[in-house]
């Protein structure tokens, strides 16, 4: 209570009390100071109080002035800039957009269009001049191929993967109980299921690290029979084996022992006072048929229930070598979480955040075209992740192949974060990214809970609208057909014409005509995740 981000409110009641007492001794006018300190004194009680604003109860009095300044500035600058420095100015309209779907706030904007629709990369949907009629918003997919005993009706926009020990106890409760209200699955993380996953009874995608929280042995190897445990909660309703995420692929990473709670280490299964050590790669399987067979031993363990896995797309020839050992194993995935290198996270070094895996697009492009060429993309589903935000990221990204998104971004604006970067401090001012008890408490997990769920709802009907103006009645009829970009002031073209498409059986019969594909697919093993012969070839070339 008495750190730093209360020294205003103490002031304003230090300076009230002092006043008062001056008056009291002297009678000569110090009621008037009284008077004025009690009013910001006054306010900052009632901001500790309130339950709707995080930031308030956290910071009373001086985050008035934020919202104030915030209040009186153009609500969004701009959508879009010339040059490539547009992740800034889309942010905030994102945000905007996520603030008022989650507080079911009319999202309506006056005056028209406040995008310049000549700049390179506008993207929109073609509409129809017969617009369909749709019930309702509550798209699903059913995830599960035929070696899958329990398939799972997912929504096409769920949560994706923020572990407990990122995010406080309390923005886990709240993202559950968002999911179980709004009916969609919320993705543990890495760091397993802990019982602020399971106490509010919303859906789960338990994802596997290489760490194997919730499922290792004393010596941090796979354990068989503490998967089987927390498989057979009726809640887990998916597993996700993580090979790579997009903020961070092929880094592993550190919860120093300072952090590691009696909760963490008893959701991920790791000793208190120890550093608690995600390796960059797994143990478990070193080979792509290695890792099709620990995902075949995956689903029998759990009984049946879909198993898959996620990626951030890095070497092709490993993809290609992965897609191999599919086929010559006759294993499957039930799903495919493809990871774009946008994605972010609480911290990670800034050339790995910014420089290292495929974006979305081409990732997703790359996994799509590859099912597709060997007959599988109509028994494995395909999720994709990567800035997803809003209905229109939704709808462009199934359009390019996806069957399903999971956004992490667009529910933590619902939470209430503000982007303030102080993720990896512990000092977040909203509650959310925190494992600080004083800051976490600022979080209304009842209030967040349903902002989480009107997010995600308004975000479907908004997308409802859009498949309705298009003349469609359900996202998977969605393809790159509808979606149109810009390319240059004078040219425009569809996503079916600006990217390659693979076509059916395409690789059974031969190398499609696409530069990656006719260097790499024939000299990919289902063995090994090494460098093919060219690629050795050329380092050689250049050593010489």
């Amino acid at each position: 209570m008495f750190e730093s981000r209360y020294f205003v409110w103490w002031s304003c009641l230090l300076a009230t009390v002092l006043c008062a007492v001056a008056a009291w001794a002297s009678s000569d006018g110090w009621w008037w100071g009284a008077a004025l300190f009690a009013v910001p004194t006054f306010i900052g009680v009632v901001d500790m109080t309130q339950r709707r604003s995080s930031v308030r109860r956290n910071y009373p009095v001086m985050a008035n002035f934020r919202f104030l300044f915030e209040s009186i500035r153009p609500e969004i600058r701009q959508y879009f800039l010339e040059d490539d420095n547009i992740a800034e100015p889309y942010s905030r309209v994102q945000r905007s957009i996520v603030y008022q779907r989650a507080k079911n706030v009319l999202d309506k904007r006056p005056f028209g269009t406040q995008l310049d629709v000549y700049a390179a990369r506008y993207e929109w949907i073609n509409h129809s001049m017969v617009p369909s009629e749709i019930d309702s918003h509550d798209f699903r997919v059913t995830v599960g191929g035929p070696q899958c005993a329990h398939p799972y009706s997912c929504s096409v926009f769920n949560i994706s993967a923020m572990s407990y020990g990122a995010l406080s106890a309390q923005a886990i409760t709240a993202l559950n109980e968002g999911a179980k209200r709004g009916g969609f699955y919320h993705d543990t993380g890495e760091g397993s299921i802990s019982k602020y996953h399971r106490e509010p009874g919303g859906d789960l995608m338990w994802e596997i690290g290489s760490g194997y929280f919730g499922c290792r042995d004393e010596h941090g190897q796979f354990s068989a029979e503490r998967f089987r445990e927390n498989a057979a909660i009726e809640q887990v309703k998916m597993i996700e084996l993580k090979l790579s995420q997009g903020a961070k692929p092929g880094h592993g990473g550190i919860l120093p022992a300072a952090k590691v709670s009696e909760e963490i280490s008893r959701a991920r299964g790791v000793p208190m006072g120890v550093d608690c050590v995600s390796p960059p790669k797994h143990s478990a399987f070193s080979t792509p048929r290695g890792l099709m067979e620990f995902i075949g031993q995956l689903r029998e363990l759990s009984g049946g229930k879909p198993v898959g896995f996620k990626l951030a797309v890095g070497h092709p020839w490993e993809w290609f070598a992965i897609a191999k050992a599919i086929m010559e194993t006759g294993i499957q995935p039930d799903f495919i979480v493809v990871d774009g290198g946008e994605g972010g996270t609480g911290a990670a070094p800034l050339e790995f955040s910014n420089h290292v895996g495929a974006p979305l697009v081409e990732a997703l492009l790359l996994v799509h075209n590859t099912l597709v060429g060997l007959n599988l993309r109509g028994q494995v589903k395909i999720a994709a992740a990567g800035k997803v935000v809003t209905a229109f990221d939704v709808a462009r990204t199934i359009a390019l192949g996806a069957d399903w998104c999971n956004a992490a971004r667009g529910f933590m604006f619902a939470l209430g974060c503000i982007q303030s970067q102080s993720c990896h401090t512990s000092k977040c001012p909203t509650g959310v990214a925190t494992q600080d008890p004083s800051r976490a408490r600022a979080l209304d997990v009842p209030d967040k809970a349903n902002r989480v769920m009107q997010f995600h709802e308004n975000t479907l009907k908004a997308l409802k609208e859009l498949l309705s103006a298009a003349g469609l009645v359900h996202p998977e009829q969605l393809g790159p057909e509808h979606v149109i970009r810009r390319i240059s002031t004078t040219e425009v073209r569809s996503l079916a014409a600006l990217y390659h498409w693979v076509k059916p059986g395409e690789l059974l019969e031969g190398t499609p005509e696409h530069p990656v594909f006719k260097v790499f697919w024939h000299q990919a093993s289902a063995e090994s995740f090494s460098a093919p012969p060219s690629v050795l070839s050329m380092r050689t070339t250049k050593q010489t």
